[in-house]
This record gives C-alpha cells, structure tokens and sequence, in this order.
C-alpha cells in the first residue's frame, strides 16, 4: 500500500485547506496518510490520528528542517508531498527515500500578471522575488514532479522558470462538497475572502462600490481576512455609510459564503483561488478578474473584469446587481464545482500520480525489458 506524506509549514490558507481534504479523503480510501506540520486553523478534525506535529518557522531555521526530514525518513513513506513553498525547501534535501512532489500554490506578490504571462514589456519584480524565483526553478527540478492546479501556472513554471515540462502537471484543487443555496432574490449580500493583501484588491473593491450609482440601498458587503491593509480598508470603507463588515480570519468560510449571495474577488494575481470553488459549490455568483485560472474555473458563468480596472470592475458590480436569475448562474458554477473539484476526484487524481511514480522508483531493468 502506498504510504503518503505531506509536508506544510503553514496553519492556515489555500495550501492547508488543500492539504487537509485531500489526506483525509484519501485515509477515508483505504490510503495510509500522515500530515507533518503545525496544527491547521481550519478542518484539524478532519485528520485527527492522521497529523504530526512539527514547524519549520522559516528558511532560515536548518535545525527545524533537519528535524521534519528526520520525521519524514522515520515514518518511512513512498511519497514526500510538500504544499507550500518552505516545505518545498526542506523536502529538496530528502535523499533516498520516496518520492519528492510538490504544489506550486502561487508566485510572490510582487509578480504582476502581465510579466506573469511572458509580456516581455511588462516590468517585473524586485531582485529579491528573482532569487525567490531563481530557487523555486532549483527546486522544481530537483523534486520528481511540481503539481500545478492550473495551467496557466504551468506554462509559467516551463517558459519563464525553464522547470522541464516532463517534471510538471497539472491536478486541480477541492474543496469540501456542499449544499448549493443559490440566491432567491437579486444579489444584495457580496462577501470578499481572502488575505487583505494589495494583490487580493480589496481596496479596488471599496473604491469601485463607492462609485455613484454602483451599490443599492439595500446591499451590503462582507470581509472575511486579515492582512496588512485592513486598517487602510477600513478607512476606505468609512464612506459606504456602514454597510461593509469586517470579520478578520475565519474558519467558516463555506457558512458565511451559504449565506451570501455572490463572491467578489478583485485578484491581481491567482492560480485557482479555493474560495472561488467554494462559492461555485455553495451556488453563488462570481464577480472575479479574469487571472491565473479563474476564467477557466467558472467558465463563461461568472462576471469577469480586467485586473485594477476600478472602472470595469464597478461595471461588474452594476451588473452583478441587476442580474436579474442570479440563482440560475449559481446552479451551473455548483454543476461545475461537482465535477471539478470534489475530494474524490481530486484523491483519484493524486492517487494515481503517486502510483505510477512509485512505480518508476521500484522498476527493475528486468521489467523495463519486459
């Protein structure tokens, strides 16, 4: 039977969420599964008797990477899966054992979509992201293969970081199924969720809903995140006469996304944002910028805008408000959602790179001849 790893050094986030679905619908299959990191913020008793607790607090702290490798050796898997960037760093040192697979969950802030795409007349990031970078491209060809949940991160990862197309593949995302509640009425409750962060655009967002004409008497908007520019939000905030909430991080997205009506998620920059299929499976429109693989997500069932056009995006809005089936949009993205990114065809899918990578670890000349 094959004995899976994880590796994170996060507690929270996309990869964690990821992370968490994925080994317990895995463990559920029969799969022996073991999870290696701090104790997740959101789903822990999804894998209770499945997690090892151990932090790598930073790049820096070799010691604590030489105690997760040593963790890892001594569980004895056939595959090493790292879900975030510094797990990737620690497993690149693993030698001998199983194995060794990444997520390529995202770029630095800084990486601004056009440069993203190949646009050689974009600028591009700080000399810091470039090293970043640099030992992001080390690693992926080190490691046996680097998943990408979408392809637009692929092409990024073959022609901008030169990681050889045979070491790279592309295996979306999950999230947990759920009970499409698709608005009844026209949407008047939008909910933003992500890290207040500049590259999630929350402050777009404000700016755009502030615009005469734009937000409806009777609408409101909800922020579930933290980050940096939360008190800068706030303050933007302020001029919508108190009709935007501010929660700070929350364990219970889905919930708080079943009892809205639509997404907004005005991204700089995505690959295959989670909370995008979490609103897909409640049933909920999507107002989103057309980045990364949110466009092939949602298909054309969903509201798309450039990225940092407030313009636009306050068009968005105005639609999104007078859409006047909203509930028919959100019954095809949770159609969508089921066959997209449901655990199972996620695990399937994961399954079945880890199988036929043990098996090129264990194949003998002999069978290679047969």
């Amino acid at each position: 039977m094959t004995r899976i790893a994880y590796l994170l050094t996060q507690d929270r986030g996309g990869p964690v969420d990821v992370t968490v679905r994925l080994a317990a619908t895995l463990a559920r299959g029969g799969t022996e599964v073991r999870v290696f990191g701090p104790p997740p913020a959101r789903g822990a008793d999804l894998i209770d008797g499945l997690h090892h607790c151990l932090r790598v607090a930073g790049k820096e702290d070799l010691g604590a990477a030489r105690r997760a490798r040593a963790a890892i050796r001594a569980w004895r898997p056939d595959v090493v899966h790292a879900q975030d960037r510094r797990a990737g760093l620690v497993i690149a040192g693993l030698r001998g054992g199983g194995a060794l697979v990444q997520t390529y969950h995202g770029v630095p802030d800084d990486v601004g979509e056009p440069w993203f795409r190949g646009d050689s007349r974009a600028a591009g990031p700080s000399p810091y992201t470039r090293t970043v970078l640099a030992a992001d491209a080390v690693v992926a060809r080190v490691l046996d293969r680097t998943i990408v949940p979408a392809e637009a991160m692929g092409e990024f990862l073959r022609h901008r970081l030169k990681v050889p197309a045979t070491r790279v593949v592309q295996v979306g995302n999950c999230v947990e199924p759920a009970r499409p509640v698709p608005p009844h009425g026209p949407v008047r409750h939008l909910v933003f969720a992500g890290l207040l962060v500049e590259r999630k655009g929350i402050l777009d967002l404000l700016a755009a809903l502030a615009r005469p004409g734009v937000l409806p008497p009777d609408a409101r908007l909800t922020v579930v995140g933290d980050g940096p520019q939360r008190a800068k939000a706030e303050r933007a905030a302020q001029s919508l006469a108190g009709r935007v909430e501010f929660l700070g991080f929350r364990p219970d997205v889905p919930a708080l996304l079943a009892a809205a009506d639509a997404l907004v998620l005005p991204s700089s920059m995505e690959q295959q944002p989670l909370v995008v299929a979490e609103a897909m499976a409640a049933g909920k429109p999507v107002l989103a910028t057309a980045v990364g693989g949110v466009p092939e997500m949602v298909g054309d069932r969903a509201f798309l805008v450039p990225p940092g056009d407030i313009a636009a995006l306050a068009d968005g809005l105005r639609a999104l408000f007078a859409e006047p089936d909203p509930g028919r949009i959100g019954r095809r993205l949770a159609e969508r959602a089921r066959t997209l990114y449901h655990p199972e065809a996620c695990a399937r899918r994961h399954l079945a790179l880890y199988e036929r990578l043990v098996r090129a670890r264990t194949r003998t000349p002999a069978a290679d001849r047969a």
